[in-house]
């Protein structure tokens, strides 16, 4: 079928990307979905540090490729599945046509050394797949004038319509909102994921977040949710304010930090830089953890002092997608927005269309936005009816799937 999508020609453009325009929006073919696979029309797309990072050269990707990875969308044909029930890891989703997934960047294939982890460590096929620009089993199924076009983390949802691999979606409800769908599978998994899994904060200890990107505001808004005081940290203060519209009492720059000698049990790096991880081991206090979730340049390097880590007995962990099995975790969020808990609408700073990549990149870089969500069908906005059920999946459901 033919779809519309925004193409990366080449990594390494010059800012501003609104001149340079590394994005192209395009014509493509999209294959049918194969076996263990599925399509979607894409209904919210979200703007990510990880796309970014590729158009910026900082993540060498084969090019061309169709961006995008935060998403969420319905579920218009299956493919002939071949995935039986264990295979996944929760062995239970049934998907079925009209349902309403939300994607994820790092799909699991149940049965390397690195999903027996439970979340902890990436899974070793889904991580190779995502390197050579491939879905989960390998194959590609976007073209453009004959020749193959990369997909991004096995999703590329900047365009109409997507196939991906099974592992690629978690079904969600019908009263979750396309833009809040969107947004659990990547900056709430890889940002409240890094609190729930991999911080797992004692009730009453506080939780430092230094960097307040989108990830970085997703563990707040997770950390204010489970009941923790939470300390927010960056350069940008329009970036604390936003942090105090969330809820958080206590806002610092990272010199105001230094200046106050402030320190947490709990901190979460997320800007992805060296220096930012630096000023979030130095505000660790005696006996806490460090979790890094953020993604720096493959050449940055900081600077720890190993007598320091051992004479306070300090625990640095490593944390990629908020170390979280997306079928596990995704409900769980999806259940603390739907109580009101976590009003995770709050990370969006606006809706844009999908000829205004280019610009949204440039938004992003500069740090005046946290989640610019393209919008491809306008009703995907709407709210549920009061009175909407979430639909029940039984055994003589149409063209159902079992994971």
């Amino acid at each position: 079928m033919e779809i519309v999508g925004a193409v990366l020609e080449h990594s390494g453009a010059e800012p501003p990307f609104g001149t340079s325009a590394p994005l192209s929006v395009c014509r493509l073919e999209l294959d049918a979905p194969g076996p263990g696979e599925l399509l979607v029309r894409i209904e919210v797309a979200g703007v990510c540090h990880s796309d970014l990072s590729v158009v910026d050269g900082s993540r060498i990707r084969p090019t061309p490729m169709l961006l995008g990875h935060e998403a969420s969308g319905i579920v218009e044909a299956l493919g002939d599945h071949t995935l039986t029930e264990g295979t996944l890891p929760d062995g239970t989703d049934r998907l079925a046509v009209g349902d309403r997934v939300a994607m994820t960047f790092l799909p699991r294939c149940g049965a390397c050394a690195g999903c027996a982890t439970g979340g902890r460590l990436p899974c070793e096929v889904g991580s190779a797949a995502n390197n050579a620009g491939t879905l989960l089993g390998g194959g590609i199924r976007l073209h453009r004038d004959g020749h193959a076009v990369s997909h991004h983390l096995g999703v590329s949802a900047f365009a109409t319509h997507a196939v991906v691999n099974r592992a690629s979606v978690v079904r969600v409800d019908p009263d979750i909102p396309a833009e809040v769908a969107a947004l659990l599978g990547c900056a709430v998994l890889t940002g409240g994921g890094a609190v729930l899994n991999s911080a797992r904060p004692e009730p009453g200890e506080a939780v430092m977040v230094v960097g307040l990107g989108g990830v970085g505001m997703a563990a707040v808004l997770v950390a204010l949710s489970l009941g923790h005081h939470v300390i927010g940290v960056d350069a940008v203060e329009q970036k604390l304010a936003t942090a105090r519209d969330l809820g958080v009492t206590e806002t610092y720059t990272p010199q105001q930090l230094l200046d106050t000698g402030v320190r947490a049990p709990v901190v979460i790096e997320a800007a992805g830089n060296a220096r930012a991880f630096e000023t979030a081991l130095a505000a660790t206090a005696v006996g806490g953890r460090t979790v890094t979730v953020g993604l720096p340049a493959p050449d940055a390097r900081a600077t720890i002092s190993p007598l320091l880590l051992t004479a306070e007995a300090r625990t640095i962990i490593g944390s990629y997608l908020g170390s979280a099995v997306p079928s596990r975790d995704i409900p769980l969020f999806a259940q603390l927005w739907r109580e009101g808990r976590l009003p995770v609408e709050k990370l969006i700073s606006s809706h844009i269309h999908l000829d205004e990549l280019n610009e949204a990149m440039d938004a992003l870089a500069e740090g005046r936005a946290l989640r610019q969500l393209i919008v491809f069908e306008p009703k995907a906005l709407e709210k549920p009816k009061a009175h909407e059920k979430p639909k029940a999946h039984g055994p003589d459901d149409h063209q159902k799937e079992n994971g």
